[in-house]
């Protein structure tokens, strides 16, 4: 028995290998998804341009506006003379956030009364005009309490010092790699798993394979160890991305992250082998790959909470291996994740890797019955 599933292991490999599209399905896709997502695919707010419009000119003013020229979120600062040019500027996308100073502010400030700042934001890109929303109420907060000291205005008594647990300086590659490990080893797994019998059927070897003296789960065990062998491959090879270029600190456990790994290509493992045996051509596998792609990724907590999704979504997600892989990922990563948590999401992953595997081994017997 050993001896004939061995030797399709080999043949798996060989297969594999030779076939030069497979090779660079394997090493090319992953890593340039990784940066791609890594780099592109993010919710930091950089190098944004903003417009001013001062009819103050005095020295207060001008000190504000010098403020935001220095900040390394705004990369550029457009200066106007009239109303008509912030509208125009914001019509045609040119600056995201407009600064409006009137002229009495650097007056009404030197006079103690209350001096206004006016911030007109782009809606239409709702999600960074928030963002920098904040981080212009902060400038503008700062300089608040530095010209109160200097001009000896009493200082407020309460003073909020935020703590950002686990990533403190809130880097936003620190929360997106780590999901990535999750998410480009289930891709991987599941193309190759999925394209495996297909390839058979669309090569005409897989009668070959139904008349040789091999047994139905030898067959499927013969497919399956290579694709372990290749998930946990491109699993190290995207760890090592993320600890060596990208600097993601990981405080936890290798061996519970290698172990929790194994289950979870075993769970996508079954999933491929599933597609695999209902389609005939390696196209219809892999269209199958992608429509169960989106909804596993977006259910999965890697960009959205999944407590903010509908309650009938929440309910749906509990049968999803990549919701569990991703919160053991960044838990490991960057929360240095006990052992016991980790168990309570190993267990899910592991029910359903037995779930699925059993459902692809019965569903492959009676396909070739």
């Amino acid at each position: 028995m050993f001896g004939k599933i061995y030797a399709l292991i080999v043949k798996e490999f060989i297969t594999i290998l030779q076939d030069t599209k497979t090779r660079i399905v394997l090493i090319s896709p992953p890593i340039i998804q990784l940066f791609i997502f890594a780099f592109a695919a993010t919710l930091d707010v950089e190098n944004v341009t903003i417009g001013v419009l001062n009819q103050d000119y005095g020295l207060q003013s001008s000190e504000l506006i010098k403020r935001f020229e220095g900040s390394r979120t705004f990369s550029k600062v457009k200066f106007f003379n009239s109303h008509k040019q912030i509208q125009e500027n914001i019509d045609n996308q040119k600056v995201l956030m407009v600064i409006h100073i009137d002229d009495n502010f650097s007056k009404n400030l030197l006079s103690h009364k209350k001096a206004k700042v006016q911030l007109l934001l782009d809606g239409r890109k709702s999600n960074s005009a928030q963002i920098v929303l904040g981080y212009a109420s902060k400038i503008i907060d700062q300089y608040n309490s530095d010209l109160a000291k200097e001009l000896g205005f009493k200082p407020a008594d309460t003073i909020v010092i935020p703590r950002n647990w686990f990533n403190p300086n809130l880097i936003y590659k620190w929360f997106t790699v780590p999901g990535l490990v999750a998410i480009l080893t289930l891709v991987i797994t599941v193309v190759i798993t999925s394209l495996s019998i297909a390839r058979e059927r669309e090569l005409g070897t897989f009668e070959q394979l139904l008349v040789s003296p091999m047994k139905p789960i030898e067959i499927l065990i013969g497919k399956t160890v290579p694709a372990i062998v290749l998930g946990m491959f491109e699993g190290t090879l995207i760890l090592c991305a993320a600890i060596f270029i990208f600097r993601v600190p990981f405080t936890g456990s290798l061996l519970a992250l290698y172990f929790s790994m194994f289950l979870f290509v075993l769970s996508i493992i079954g999933i491929g082998l599933f597609l695999s045996s209902i389609c005939k051509t390696q196209q219809q596998a892999l269209l199958s790959v992608f429509v169960f792609m989106s909804p596993a990724v977006i259910m999965s907590g890697f960009a959205t909470p999944i407590e903010n999704m509908p309650y009938i979504f929440q309910l749906s997600t509990i049968v999803n291996p990549l919701r569990y892989f991703i919160v053991i990922v960044r838990g490991i990563f960057l929360k240095e994740l006990p052992f016991v948590e980790i168990l309570k999401n190993i267990y899910p992953i592991a029910l359903i890797a037995v779930f699925n595997l059993t459902l692809a081994t019965w569903f492959f017997r009676k396909r070739i019955e």
